[in-house]
């Protein structure tokens, strides 16, 4: 119960943080709450040493296809670290440069092509995120789904940890679970 309590206050105070100071908006926009999941996303998750290039290698959550976010996520991350770690935003062209960050939000544009970028991924430990129906039955990690005006999650942890990632047995307990 404490956790979930900390979880829902980092998340209030994130999108409190990111809200535009003369915004007339009493609700986050669903953006700035995704924007606020993928961040505490990546503090409850560990990667292995060698995920980062350095010690003080900034994590990159990177954004494939097209940005549904527009400045929310650069918002609510601004100034912001995990584990001593800068957080940046990198828009990645290619499926290449995916490689090369932490976390990968893969845009709902990239459907057709998540098998690729799955064989693209192997043996990498990134952390794939999407809002794309099916994604982690395809084989994703985290997919944002919206239960009635509620943006939940579900968590893929074979996925997860196929990738060397542990997801902390809390964010676990928070994944929405449909029912079949």
């Amino acid at each position: 119960m404490r956790f979930r309590a900390t979880l829902i206050a980092c998340l209030s105070l994130a999108l409190l943080l990111s809200a535009d100071a003369g915004a007339q908006e009493t609700q986050p926009s669903e953006y700035q709450v995704k924007a606020a999941f993928l961040f505490n996303f990546a503090k409850f998750v560990e990667w292995p040493p060698e995920s980062f290039a350095g010690a003080k290698s900034p994590m990159v959550i990177g954004i494939l296809g097209d940005n549904p976010f527009g400045s929310d996520l650069e918002q609510t991350i601004q100034n912001k670290t995990i584990n001593n770690r800068l957080i940046v935003i990198k828009p990645l062209p290619s499926l290449a440069e995916a490689t090369n960050c932490q976390v990968l939000f893969i845009s709902t544009s990239e459907k057709a092509r998540l098998a690729e970028i799955f064989d693209g991924l192997r043996g990498t430990s990134v952390l794939t995120v999407s809002e794309t129906d099916g994604f982690t039955d395809a084989g994703g990690m985290i997919n944002f789904v919206r239960e009635g005006k509620k943006i939940r999650f579900q968590i893929n942890d074979e996925a997860a940890k196929k990738a060397k990632l542990k997801i902390n047995s809390k964010l676990l307990s928070l994944a929405f679970h449909p029912a079949h």
